[in-house]
């Protein structure tokens, strides 16, 4: 028997409405047909994805990924951590696909599939958020908790519709956070911005939570560069009004928002406050370095 390629297949069975699991055979058997002999993982509980990531990564030729953003989000950390450059293919299966949308996946799953067998390598850009890999944002602040704070069954149920729920209940908690913040430290182009934020985030997409949409945006996710949103507190409800129709029109043209590029920026935050990365909670820290990776990953699709 002539040697077969190896795949390396991550599955999150319970990511947005379950449906790749139900077309695992079919999934298989379109690998198996191009050549490739292909091992499947299922993760069980948080955490699994990185750890067959960086475990049996090196053994693959190609590692599938089938699941949400925050199991995408794992196996980029678990192969970049291992040091293993191995071409990434992306079968998105969760509530909302950010970075599926924003890399133009198609949302058929067989659609995907072909796109894998039959697509070519395209490099992307990964951010680095104190040493920890993200694929497209971390944020703090109000709407970033909804990604995690909305529970799964919601998600599986109402889908993009659980976290626009989410997103309303969240503005009757919204409250302000200290921040000082500093883009491209330590060159010509540094910048600081200092103030109270409702909302912060650093990302390489065009959407973010399922919510907001930075379609209107010019964002090249292979630039070396990371978009940064900054939302002030606002002072009374014709700013927070101004606020919310600015963001959620996607134009972002708001007083109290601040809308900028950068390859690396560095945080000085309140204690205590928490961060998302690709809508997973990720424990914060006073001082946040947050770097972009230049075209840190293969992503194949057509």
């Amino acid at each position: 028997m002539k040697d077969r390629r190896k795949l390396l297949l991550i599955m999150n069975p319970k990511s947005g409405v379950m449906l790749a699991p139900k077309y695992m055979a079919e999934i298989i058997e379109r690998f198996s047909r191009m050549g490739f002999l292909t091992q499947v993982l299922m993760t069980t509980a948080k955490g699994d994805a990185r750890e067959f990531a960086n475990d049996y990564g090196d053994e693959a030729d190609l590692v599938v990924v089938s699941g949400g953003d925050g199991t995408l989000n794992e196996v980029i950390d678990g192969l970049i951590s291992g040091g293993y450059d191995i071409p990434i293919g992306y079968i998105p299966s969760g509530s909302t696909n950010d970075f599926a949308n924003s890399v133009g996946l198609p949302k058929n799953i067989f659609d995907c599939v072909d796109g894998i067998i039959y697509g070519t390598p395209h490099n992307v850009d990964i951010g680095s958020f104190n040493g920890r890999y993200f694929s497209y944002v971390a944020s703090f602040g109000a709407f970033t908790s909804v990604t995690y704070s909305v529970p799964q069954n919601l998600k599986n149920i109402f889908g993009h519709a659980a976290y626009v729920m989410g997103g309303i209940t969240e503005l009757a908690k919204i409250k302000g956070i200290h921040a000082r913040i500093t883009a491209d430290p330590g060159t010509l182009d540094e910048r600081i911005y200092e103030g109270e934020y409702v909302l912060g985030a650093v990302c390489n997409s065009k959407s973010v939570g399922g919510i907001l949409r930075l379609d209107k945006l010019d964002v090249d996710m292979n630039d070396g560069m990371m978009e940064v949103m900054l939302v002030r507190m606002p002072k009374d409800i014709l700013d927070l009004n101004d606020i919310a129709f600015s963001m959620l029109g996607g134009t972002f043209r708001s007083d109290q928002i601040e809308l900028f590029s950068a390859g690396n920026v560095d945080i000085e935050i309140e204690e205590g406050t928490h961060w998302t990365l690709d809508g997973e909670y990720e424990e914060g820290s006073r001082y946040c370095r947050i770097r972009t990776l230049r075209s840190a990953i293969s992503l194949i699709k057509k």
